[in-house]
């Protein structure tokens, strides 16, 4: 049997939604029919389209309060209805925490964290009124699970913004649907800013389990499939998209003799754990985010 995601009638917002993931994401909301609206502070380069169809766009600072307020009370007014909004809108610059001063570290949270939390809450005001309720998908990031040298601040506000969404989803159940995504990385038009040319992508993607970077077309369709009525009883969930996450280091680092596998150690929890546990594991590096 088919799985057929269809949000036809349905309107979503994708905020970053211009390019990169975020287009991907709304390329995503078009094919399955759904009416959507990108913002962010500049305007696309080009459509963003789909299925003979194209998302519009309306520029909006999501750092400030009152413009994402009114933003969201215009779209109320000439829809009447908001469906589903897409918290995809971040990012951060390389920055070492000692390299520069608080205040630019608390311009990342503000746009990775805050500007979610303030789209969040006018979002609910129109969804709150609505018999069928509404969906907030946070787009977070697996920096926001491990260490994250060089993006610390950015990893803080997806950890905090993955928790936001946990208590948003008690607080607005059952009206409101309320996940995150945990991506791990992706490749877009600025992939090779962060891991060079295509040998360098091929090598960073060799790390990953699956073999590869995701693309962002595959973050929309996990994007639809948690705005549809196929995943009504998921609120307050986190779904990982990261092709099998990051290899631990001390795998490779380790210079110890593997176990055998032989009967009295193939099923032994143990056996590998104490063999690595003689060799340190090493800290890796990472490129910056664009997500």
């Amino acid at each position: 049997m088919s799985l057929t995601l269809d949000l036809s009638g349905q309107f979503a917002v994708v905020t970053g939604g211009t390019r990169g993931v975020g287009a991907g994401i709304a390329r995503a909301f078009l094919r399955a029919g759904a009416e959507v609206v990108i913002c962010a502070r500049r305007p696309p380069d080009g459509p963003v389209t789909a299925a003979g169809r194209s998302a519009r766009f309306h520029p909006v600072d999501l750092r400030e309060p009152e413009a994402v307020r009114a933003f969201f009370d215009r779209l109320a007014a000439t829809h009447g209805r908001l469906d589903c909004l897409v918290n995809n809108a971040g990012g951060t610059p390389y920055r070492l925490l000692g390299q520069t001063d608080a205040e630019r570290h608390a311009r990342v949270v503000a746009l990775n964290l805050l500007a979610p939390l303030t789209a969040s809450l006018a979002a609910y005001e129109v969804m709150r009124q609505q018999p069928a309720g509404g969906s907030v998908l946070m787009i977070g990031s697996v920096s926001g699970t491990r260490p994250s040298p060089g993006t610390a601040a950015y990893g803080a506000a997806k950890a905090g913004l993955e928790h936001l969404a946990r208590s948003m989803a008690v607080e607005w159940a059952p009206r409101v649907r309320v996940n995150t995504l945990v991506l791990g990385m992706v490749r877009t038009e600025l992939s090779a800013l962060h891991y060079g040319d295509e040998a360098g992508i091929a090598a960073v993607g060799a790390t990953v389990p699956a073999g590869r970077l995701a693309e962002p077309a595959e973050i929309g369709d996990a994007c639809v499939f948690l705005a549809s009525d196929r995943a009504a009883y998921l609120t307050g969930a986190s779904l990982l998209v990261h092709g099998g996450g990051e290899r631990p280091a001390f795998l490779d680092a380790a210079n110890v003799n593997r176990p055998t596998t032989d009967d009295s150690t193939a099923n032994h929890p143990t056996a590998f754990r104490e063999a690595a546990a003689e060799t340190p594991s090493i800290a890796g590096t990472e490129a910056p985010k664009e997500n």
